[in-house]
């Protein structure tokens, strides 16, 4: 008991907010595709939009050097199809649930490419598409001057979501999405233009409380962009200087979050914890963290009703309490033991 008492003066003297961690990336430093992050998926048959691009692990479709990665499309008759580009992904070596990834992204922009970085649910051998879900956290068609940020999903049937933003995409931008159990979030240099909601799978979005690997891809043609025609310049490549996938930790800052209607009792407790205050009646759901930033307890807030933690081993944790719209409200250290 002394240990936790001692534990919980020094925390005294701080509040605890939400940042990331870098968990997993690639710089592509090397010389060659790293195969120990990376697999490809090859053929020609189409890939349910009607593309038709020949996917290969050919140097000349996709190689590291001086620092990136590079994709590139090119017209050529190969295995009965007219072009050849690559799609590369981390399928089988590497996946996340919850977090902050991005891609540091210049792509080509000419009629009939469509470049893309995004993400299919791990269980998609078990469910298929739709149901395994689908987050783009960066597409382009054709001359646009306008990414896409999407999230694709099941709701009786294939659904979507999404927004756009204009940027330069034949120049270097960082491309990312920030992820956790209540939204998705979509940024291009820092600055959000789409948010989505899935807090509790509402809207059947119980897809993206699941893990989901990484893609990157260059297509040539399909439904959506149409087909290359006499104006497109091939050989067009896409270039990747990094791609980096962050977890969400908790970080000491210098000033408590202050809302004085909001409280929790008793705090250290053994058994249980109990949410009280003027406020109680805006909030809606409740999150307990470990302090590594992994999700170890969420549910709605019964009001007056005391939230269970004599399961849960020994420690300090961050209970955080969502307002009706979604929103942390407060950020508790709460003490078990």
């Amino acid at each position: 008991m002394k240990k936790l008492f001692t534990i919980l003066a020094i925390l005294g003297a701080f509040s605890v907010q939400a940042q990331y961690e870098l968990f997993w990336s690639d710089e592509f430093d090397g010389t060659d595709l790293d195969l120990t992050k990376w697999t490809y998926d090859l053929g020609g048959h189409g890939w349910g939009n009607e593309e038709p691009q020949y996917y290969t692990a050919n140097e000349s479709n996709v190689d590291v050097d001086t620092g990136y990665l590079r994709i590139t499309a090119i017209e050529e008759d190969y295995a009965g199809s007219d072009y050849t580009s690559a799609r590369i992904k981390t399928q089988g070596l590497f996946e996340v649930k919850y977090g902050k990834v991005e891609a540091r992204i210049k792509l080509p922009k000419d009629q009939g490419l469509w470049p893309a970085f995004w993400m299919l649910g791990s269980n998609i051998t078990e469910v298929s598409w739709p149901k395994c879900g689908e987050i783009d956290i960066m597409e382009h068609v054709n001359n646009s001057f306008y990414i896409h940020g999407t999230m694709h999903y099941d709701n009786w049937g294939h659904t979507y979501t999404g927004d756009d933003k204009a940027i330069e995409v034949e120049e270097f931008q960082v491309y990312a999405i920030e992820w956790d159990d209540q939204k998705i979030k979509w940024y291009v240099n820092d600055i959000l233009y789409f948010t989505a909601n899935i807090e509790g799978g509402v809207g059947s979005t119980e897809e993206f409380h699941e893990p989901f690997f990484l893609i990157l891809n260059l297509a040539t043609g399909g439904l959506w962009p149409g087909y290359p025609d006499a104006s497109t310049e091939f050989p067009a490549s896409m270039f990747v200087d990094y791609v980096r996938v962050y977890k969400e930790v908790f970080a000491s800052t210098e000033e408590l979050e202050i809302d004085a209607e909001l409280s929790i009792y008793p705090n250290p407790t053994t058994e249980w914890v109990q949410i009280s205050g003027a406020a109680l009646s805006d909030i809606s759901a409740y999150s307990l963290y470990n302090l590594s930033g992994e999700l170890v307890m969420s549910g709605s807030v019964d009001h007056g009703a005391k939230i269970d933690v004599s399961v849960l081993n020994s420690g300090c944790y961050i209970l955080a309490v969502n307002d009706l719209q979604g929103v942390v409200r407060k950020r508790f250290r709460l003490m078990v033991g």
